[in-house]
């Protein structure tokens, strides 16, 4: 973790705060990847993951954006009501989940709302390399959709295409026309609310394996009341055993231990507590490990994943 200085900040929308963030102590940022996002702790002291949206030319800053969520735990609000010029944050090393598919022959971005943000950056690379692309952007309005003017503005503004205020209906209608066309080698990436994502999957899947389509997740919900939970144990690889009770997580167990254990989201989106499987069968309910890494067993996330074997042997990175 590094302390940043929020040294521009712009209302996108009523609702959409950007902030542009430096290193307080003038050293170089760490360089990132499109699609990377960094734990921000706020003026609260709540962390919460935010993906990096801007020109990853643009060494001396990053830029985040956040959404005001009126139902949130204090994190997002704290942004917008005292981030202002001058305020210092705490944050982590960039880090990717949700990435562009070397392999890809073209690349279909689709946004919702606030899910702008990591697409934007993947539009920016894209450009850079010289990669075929398209951009949809869908809002209820014009004004409720961040970073209109720099993408009309954008040198790649003529990839871009914006569904305001079409309804459902015509909205799925016209992503369907747009991602009929893609090719065998295209790949989608989609990023907005649950929903969205998943009618953006169901019709990328019309042409696509499912591995070609990309999601990215900002709230996951709450994974521990949705499915139901059992007891269970953990073992460290240095011995010691601990009792996961129903109720608990990993992550909550661990920590009332005494065990080091890094967390952020606590939603099974970010991947910070990722903890490696020497030993048992997960129950995978998170969102930031691939289908490919569940599949192999040999990771979990502490914050939500439980067992489905009555231990897990693990260790800590």
């Amino acid at each position: 973790m590094f302390t940043v200085t929020v040294t521009e900040t712009a209302d996108e929308t009523d609702t959409i705060k950007a902030l542009r963030l430096v290193r307080s102590d003038g050293d170089a940022l760490p360089p990132y990847p499109a699609g990377a996002h960094v734990d921000v702790t706020g003026p609260t002291g709540i962390t919460r993951p935010y993906s990096l949206c801007g020109p990853l030319d643009d060494t001396g800053a990053y830029t985040i954006a956040v959404k005001r969520e009126e139902n949130s735990r204090g994190g997002s609000q704290a942004l917008h009501d005292k981030a202002d010029r001058g305020t210092e944050l705490t944050v982590g090393q960039p880090r990717r989940l949700f990435g562009l598919a070397a392999d890809a022959g073209e690349h279909h971005l689709v946004a919702a709302g606030i899910g702008i943000t990591p697409l934007l950056a993947m539009a920016y690379e894209l450009h850079t390399t010289g990669a075929e692309f398209r951009l949809h952007y869908v809002a209820r309005r014009r004004a409720e959709a961040a970073f209109v003017g720099l993408l009309e503005r954008s040198a790649f503004a003529d990839r871009v295409v914006f569904h305001f205020g079409l309804g459902r209906e015509a909205t799925a209608r016209a992503l369907a026309t747009g991602l009929a066309g893609a090719g065998p080698d295209a790949h989608v990436y989609t990023c907005g609310p649950q929903g969205f994502m998943d009618r953006v999957g169901a019709l990328a899947a019309r042409t696509l394996p499912e591995d070609r389509v990309h999601r990215e997740l900002f709230q996951a919900g709450d994974v521990l009341k949705a499915e139901p939970a059992t007891g269970f144990e953990v073992e460290l690889d240095t011995g010691e055993v601990y009792t996961v009770p129903p109720d608990k997580s990993i992550a909550d167990v661990l920590e009332a231990g005494g065990v080091p254990l890094e967390t952020s989201c606590r939603e099974g989106i970010c991947g910070t507590c990722v903890l490696r499987v020497v030993q048992g069968e997960p129950d995978h309910r998170d969102h930031c490990l691939s289908a490919k890494e569940k599949a192999a067993g040999d990771q979990i996330a502490a914050c939500v994943s439980r067992a489905k074997s009555p231990r897990l042997v693990v260790e800590l990175w």
